[in-house]
């Protein structure tokens, strides 16, 4: 059986947000007192009572406002609307019933489904007079809720899910997440709307239109996967609302919980400051990396090999990572981004401990660690203990005499026979106890 949907709507700045939150028990919309803070719309899976449904969140409904991206915000909660199965409405009960609230009932009484008006911000029992007023917009299942303490929460979902339709069955999306990151404007948005064939995503050439991560499910060649579509990281100077700055920590928490990010940077611009501090963030994450290479089809005159070494020397953990010059505007080369992901993905296998103490032996015979302060660094025995991201542990006589030079070295070696191409590498080094064996040791 599929999950229901649960759209939650209303005008700008009545407390949706923070409803949201409440409802899927963590933030993941931000919060904030100016409108129009969300813009597209947010999915999480969530439960009551056992009962599990999506939540989403929607941006405010005005018809008449000069918002930035207003006309872009209605239509993704008009979209919400309609493919919702229930609708939770909510007013705010400080502000009083406006003639916006009252357009907004006339669009949900069109829609013939269930709807349970929530009125905001009634923060203790003795204030339950202020529903007089909202019966008249026509509504039988009406709620008295406060966002900030909790109240009432439970008994609006009650009403929201106890009057839903029967649902026919579908199957749910699990599979792998993806994140699409990048800075602001290299055409995340696109990309995700090109992908889907649906104006799932706002899109403008505004930077920072999308603030909050969204999560997508989508399944593409029988293989279910979930987009997520993050805001742009800015520079810490450029961070100037707070809301922004909750967006790059949306980001950076996204690329923590996917299984494989695509890396999204504009051939025009090349690889800023930005980039590099997403890439450190994905690198130090452990997270595999697809790099996407957009506006390709701005280019001029520069050869792809040329435009990847490039970039290779200016970030040396691009060297490792599959590439595909893209047009998220045309579609170019878009076809190759899941056959990309799912073989990235399946190449990451453990390799056997034999194999690698051969490997380690070849490697330090073709080139011997220096000798440091009259000692020479010896491996004795190295085993893979995590295959995501790919961790090796090494015993050594001294730990503190592995160089850098000579751990990238050994990295450069292990990739010309295991390329785990995308993967960031962890050699870790421990110091083996004078009367632990092992049989095979590699010491050189």
């Amino acid at each position: 059986m599929r999950r229901a949907k649960i759209a939650i709507v209303g005008r700008p700045n009545v407390g949706k947000s923070a409803i949201f939150n409440r409802v899927v028990g963590r933030r993941i919309a931000i919060v904030d007192e100016a409108e129009g803070v969300t813009r597209d719309r947010l999915y999480a899976e969530t439960e009551h009572f056992g009962r599990m449904f999506t939540a989403i969140d929607t941006g405010g409904i005005h018809r008449g406002s000069e918002a930035l991206f207003n006309e872009a915000i209605k239509q993704q909660a008009e979209i919400a609307i309609e493919e919702a199965d229930s609708l939770i409405f909510v007013v705010d009960s400080r502000s009083g019933m406006t003639l916006l609230d009252e357009e907004v009932a006339k669009i949900l009484h069109r829609t013939k489904k269930p709807v349970t008006l929530a009125v905001n911000k009634v923060d203790n029992y003795n204030q339950l007079e202020v529903l007089a007023p909202y019966y008249s917009l026509g509504f039988s299942e009406i709620v008295a809720v406060s966002a900030t303490h909790g109240n009432n929460i439970s008994e609006m979902l009650d009403s929201a899910l106890e009057r839903l339709p029967p649902l026919d069955g579908e199957e749910e999306y699990l599979g792998s997440k993806v994140a699409i990151v990048g800075r602001p404007n290299v055409g995340k948005s696109s990309l995700i709307n090109k992908l889907l064939g649906d104006e799932r995503c706002i899109v403008s050439p505004i930077p920072g239109t999308t603030r909050d991560s969204i999560d997508i499910p989508i399944i593409y060649d029988e293989t279910p996967y979930m987009l997520i579509d993050t805001a742009g990281i800015r520079r810490d100077r450029a961070e100037k609302e707070v809301v922004d700055k909750f967006a790059a920590i949306r980001s950076e928490r996204a690329i923590n919980r996917c299984d494989i990010c695509l890396m999204m940077i504009d051939v025009v611009e090349g690889l800023t400051k930005q980039e590099k501090r997403i890439l450190n963030h994905i690198e130090e994450s452990g997270k595999p990396c697809i790099l996407l290479i957009n506006k390709w089809d701005l280019n001029e005159g520069v050869r792809m090999e040329h435009y990847e070494k490039g970039i290779g020397e200016d970030a040396p953990f691009l060297q490792y990572c599959p590439k595909i010059f893209i047009s998220a505007l045309t579609g170019r080369n878009l076809e190759k981004v899941f056959a990309l992901v799912k073989e990235t993905l399946g190449a990451n296998e453990r390799i056997t401990t034999n194999a690698l103490n051969r490997f380690m032996e070849g490697a330090m015979q073709r080139n011997h660690p220096p000798m440091i302060r009259g000692k020479r660094l010896r491996v004795y025995y190295m085993t893979q203990i995590e295959t995501n991201p790919p961790t090796f542990l090494l015993f050594t006589n001294y730990p503190d005499l592995m160089l850098g030079s000579y751990k990238r070295y050994l990295e450069n070696q292990f990739r010309k026979i295991w390329p785990l191409k995308g993967y960031p590498l962890r050699f870790e080094l421990k110091k083996r106890l004078q009367k632990q064996t092992h049989e095979g040791d590699v010491s050189v």
